[in-house]
């Protein structure tokens, strides 16, 4: 791992740690006796977030999975603007500049500024386009918290509500030749039913900084009237095939796939059939694995009935199948390609000290992954966050299979754990629809990544309900993938997996029969703490991790991180088939990752986290010992 420091190298140059060295605007100050207007401005800043500029911010190409050539990033400096939310038409003056993609509240952004849930947040820029003829003009947003409305050129061309997920909005009825203005509005309220993850509106203890409005990336592309709209790649480990269909957009007749399946520069399939869905056959698939995450590179073309190309996109999978089989001793366990496979990884949270839900650049991203599969893990559970969909080519590339949770919200039902008598909030049928909206879409948006593995609907008991129906639902939508209903929640008997969460020893309610029918797994567990001076996102606040005390010393600290080890791997033998350890990072005053705030202090190195995993965890793959 190139560039990690450990505790005994904390070199972190002193500028950065007092200031990010640029400034977009003047922020409104605070008022006694107000509301209180900026969040927590910290010192701690990561190196990545250092490099930032307005014309390197997010530069890469935002869909790995359906790619075309030709495409125009709108991230960089934006005019922005709060108003009361009932303000309708966008402000004639505006307040001053904002760095897209970073949220409102982060300081990347520049403006550090509260959103407030009775007001929105206004965005202005310009951009221009060449030519509009015979061509339709596609501008996609990959995350907006929560409500927006946008106009190109004085005419809304759509809305959206749901914090998490990518949209598209055909905007060629009102993009003109040359330039043309694009306006977002977006409100926030982070509250009631509104699906929000860790955000709230004061932040403490394990709740975070709330964001607020545009948080990924902003693009356009242009594409012809029939293109293709979505993919669906569904692979067979035992077979060797590949299915591809496409979701066609506009009147085509005849419409035809032409697919070209290549292992490097080899093409190992070629063919052409129906777009809605054909199939490849690989001989001697290389399938796709933690250790061996073999990805084949697919060039797709849409085809109309006089052979035609309309359409050109590039994607890839990678040939894996997800199940379950007993063991010896005819305990669940995972599998993959077949082979049992126990799940080790942490929980990640993915936030960072400047950027908020969106980390500072795709290179910062991906260091989390790089560092974790180098430390001996070969899964992640992502907690109720959806990353920007690079993390999952990355997880994809890297090897690194994922849990992906459904960012949560709403009513909680009372908390019973793993009760025989499990309760389920009450949720209003509006809410609930708009919660499987938002959760389909997240499904849908990933449903390709050949790391994503297991569907968590729901955290604890957080927002949980209507969880039987919940879990069949996503089974149903998604049965090449297993379910994990509510992991460390109430638990009722529906989908694939029984997860009880214990600090910061890992434990479960084993109970004769109970759960036989499931996969057994502990979903959280560890959370050990320890302080790095230097590093603390609030050296003022009482900075925390799970046990009765924190570690006095960092030998003491790889210690409780041995022990919590050796009770997995003892649970493993009594039918554990997964461990997820409390944290990747710092987040905020929780001071329990494995890795610093600023990702600049690994705890524990990862050479040493990866020979402790092999001593204490040995044999992930093809057994249960």
């Amino acid at each position: 791992m190139n560039g990690m420091r450990t505790p005994l190298q904390l070199i972190l140059p002193a500028v950065a740690t007092v200031l990010l060295a640029m400034s977009f605007a003047c922020t409104e100050e605070s008022k006694e006796g107000a509301m209180q207007v900026h969040p927590y401005k910290t010192a701690l800043i990561t190196r990545w977030g250092q490099e930032v500029t307005p014309e390197n911010a997010w530069t890469e190409y935002p869909r790995p999975q359906m790619a075309r050539e030709n495409w125009q990033n709108l991230n960089g400096l934006w005019d922005y603007a709060i108003t009361q939310d009932d303000v309708a038409a966008a402000p004639e003056a505006w307040a001053g500049k904002i760095l897209v993609p970073f949220a409102l509240e982060s300081r990347l952004g520049g403006v550090q500024r509260l959103l407030q849930p009775e007001e929105a947040v206004w965005y202005r820029r310009s951009f221009e386009i060449a030519d509009v003829v015979e061509k339709r003009t596609l501008l996609n947003f990959e995350a907006v918290d929560y409500r927006c409305e946008i106009w190109v050129n004085g005419t809304s061309v759509g809305k959206h509500q749901g914090g998490n997920t990518p949209f598209s909005i055909d905007i060629t009825n009102a993009v003109q030749q040359g330039s043309n203005e694009l306006i977002v509005r977006a409100e926030d309220e982070t509250g009631g039913w509104q699906l929000r993850g860790k955000q709230v509106l004061e932040n403490k203890g394990i709740w975070y900084t709330r964001v607020s409005g545009i948080w990924q990336t902003v693009w356009l592309e242009q594409v012809a009237p029939s293109y293709i709209e979505d993919l669906t790649l569904d692979t067979d480990a035992s077979s060797g095939t590949v299915k591809v269909a496409a979701k066609v957009n506009g009147p085509v007749e005849g419409a035809a796939l032409r697919v070209t399946m290549k292992d490097g520069e080899t093409i190992v399939a070629d063919m052409k059939g129906e777009a809605s869905g054909l199939t490849l056959q690989v001989e001697s698939p290389k399938l796709w694995t933690p250790d061996t995450p073999h990805l084949y590179a697919l060039d797709i073309e849409l085809l109309d009935g006089a052979g035609t190309v309309l359409d050109r996109v590039s994607s890839y999978t990678g040939i894996r199948t997800v199940g379950k089989m007993r063991d010896a001793e005819g305990h669940l366990r995972f599998t993959l390609n077949g082979e049992t496979i126990f799940h080790w990884g942490p929980l990640d949270q993915g936030w960072w000290p400047d950027g908020l839900l969106t980390p500072p650049s795709d290179t910062a991203m991906r260091y989390d992954i790089e560092y974790l599969k180098a430390s001996g893990f070969n899964m992640i559970r992502k907690h109720i966050k959806r990353e920007p969909r690079r993390y999952y080519y990355h997880c994809d590339q890297l090897g690194m299979m994922v849990w992906q949770d459904q960012p949560s919200g709403g009513e909680n039902p009372r908390w019973v754990f793993m009760s025989p008598k499990p309760k389920d909030a009450e949720w209003p049928d509006d809410a609930h629809q708009q919660y499987l909206l938002e959760l389909g879409c997240m499904m849908d948006t990933l449903k390709n990544h050949p790391s994503i593995v297991v569907w968590v609907p729901f955290n604890e008991a957080w927002g949980q309900h209507r969880s039987v129906e919940v879990g069949n639902w996503v089974a149903q939508r998604d049965p090449s993938r297993l379910v994990n209903i509510a992991s460390g929640g109430n638990f009722f008997p529906v989908g694939d997996v029984a997860d009880a969460h214990a600090y910061p020893d890992p434990k479960f309610p084993f109970e004769p029969g109970r759960f036989d029918a499931f996969i057994k797994v502990v979903g959280e567990f560890g959370g050990h703490g320890f302080p790095v001076d230097g590093h603390l996102w609030n050296s003022d606040q009482k900075n925390w991790g799970y046990g009765k005390k924190l570690p006095e010393s960092l030998d003491e600290y790889k210690a409780r991180f041995r022990g919590t080890l050796e009770q997995l791997n003892q649970l493993r033998q009594e039918g554990i088939a997964a461990g997820v350890y409390t944290q990747t990072t710092d987040v905020e005053i929780e001071i329990n990752g494995l890795l610093t705030y600023d990702r600049e202090v690994a705890k524990i190195p990862p050479e040493e986290l990866a020979g402790m995993c092999r001593e204490l965890l040995p044999e992930l793959s093809g057994g249960t010992k």
